[in-house]
């Protein structure tokens, strides 16, 4: 049997080998780790230089881009860019500013493209800006404006912030005006318009989808190039801003010139007791203009069976207004018109017909209508239809009949 002291030293013996072999564990494992962490920095460093070798290469490659198309299409824009210069002031897209107002009316978006960012509609009810209501001013006009002076003297001086015009003529009418005009560079893309097609329908939802691009235009009135105002901006300003209906001409007419124009085919959508007639020049508040902009179904209806006779600008907004919409509508026009001569066309009114008895008939006729739910004699705001020849004697009218 051994001693007490030789088993004492075995034990110390193995527990020093158990001691080595701890340490020299731990020291491969703190070396394993070192060589570890510099492999992976060599590594790192490798996969980090790529992009940027790569993209240098690429550059010394490639030949310089040129921006020649580009900055010729801006330049003909309002952006600030100097001839010969490589680099131009750009408008930042996503800003507010941008936004809720394009400073330019040009654009290559389709009719479909347009409606479907016109009819965006914010869920939340506060603006982050201060936002003043406008009136947008929509011409629509085979040609040159003949009032051009007439409307430039009923804009003086007024508030800029609380209107804004638009103009739709027909493709290769390019029209002037001098920088210092209100009508300057307010042309928007536009399309053929033929008299008694969709096209005018066409062109109609078109003004008003430029228009809703601004968030501050409130209402909408629809203008010809024969049409006048009888009353000046502050009077026609507060009538519609402060106006709870639209005003949209639409009315049941049994005759064959109503009624008779009704397609069967439009059923089961359209019934003919849903048919509604009514003239073209109307005037409507944001919502109701955000609703006809974003309707498919009953436009493709007036499109596809509407045709030549029937005369869609007479009767699609008529109808589908009635149908949906006429706890919103006044159901009258603001522009006057003289059917008492009868026709298809409106009487129109010459030089030799204006005088200061004109526009006080066309004021007050006579008749009342209904202004938010109350009686008033101030019906009619504009007048149609003149001839271009009433230009000078209308700008002879004493400044306090028109107040401009």
């Amino acid at each position: 049997m051994r001693g007490r002291g030789e088993k004492d030293e075995h034990v110390f013996k193995d527990s020093s080998v158990g001691l080595m072999r701890l340490l020299f564990v731990l020291i491969l494992f703190v070396i394993g780790i070192i060589i570890g962490l510099v492999s992976s920095s060599h590594i790192d460093r490798y996969f980090t230089s790529q992009p940027n070798n790569f993209y240098m290469n690429y550059v010394t490659a490639a030949p310089a881009p040129t921006y020649t198309t580009s900055i010729a299409k801006i330049s003909g824009s309002d952006h600030n860019c100097s001839s010969g210069s490589t680099l131009c002031k750009h408008d930042d897209c996503l800003s507010m500013d941008s936004f809720r107002m394009p400073k330019s009316l040009t654009h290559k978006m389709t009719d479909n493209e347009l409606f479907w960012r016109a009819s965006l509609v914010p869920d939340k009810p506060e603006y982050p800006f201060e936002r003043v209501p406008k009136v947008a001013f929509m011409f629509m006009t085979r040609g040159p404006l003949p009032f051009l002076l007439l409307w430039e003297r009923f804009f003086r001086s007024q508030d800029v912030n609380k209107y804004s015009i638009y103009v739709h003529t027909n493709p290769g009418v390019h029209l002037k005006f001098s920088n210092s005009s209100v009508f300057y560079n307010r042309q928007i893309p536009s399309q053929d318009v033929r008299w008694g097609t969709v096209t005018l329908v066409d062109a109609e939802r078109r003004l008003l989808g430029n228009a809703l691009l601004d968030f501050s235009n409130e209402r909408f009135i629809l203008l010809s190039e024969s049409c006048i105002p009888v009353y000046n901006f502050p009077t026609i300003y507060k009538y519609l801003i402060g106006s709870t209906h639209s005003f949209l001409d639409s009315y049941d007419d049994p005759s064959r010139y109503g009624r008779g124009r009704y397609s069967r085919r439009m059923k089961p959508d359209i019934k003919l007791r849903d048919w509604r007639k009514g003239s073209q020049w109307f005037e409507i508040q944001r919502t109701l203009a955000i609703k006809i902009v974003s309707d498919t179904r009953y436009y493709k209806l007036f499109k596809w069976y509407c045709l030549p006779s029937c005369y869609p600008d007479e009767h699609y907004l008529p109808t589908f207004v009635n149908m949906f919409h006429g706890a919103l509508n006044a159901n009258r026009t603001v522009t006057y018109v003289d059917w008492s001569l009868g026709g298809p066309h409106p009487a129109s009114f010459g030089a030799k017909d204006i005088t200061v008895n004109l526009i006080q008939h066309i004021r007050n006729n006579g008749t009342t209508c209904s202004y938010n739910e109350e009686r008033t004699s101030i019906c009619f705001l504009f007048a149609r239809k003149f001839s271009p020849d009433a230009l000078g004697p209308l700008l002879r009218l004493p400044s306090t009949l028109l107040g401009f």
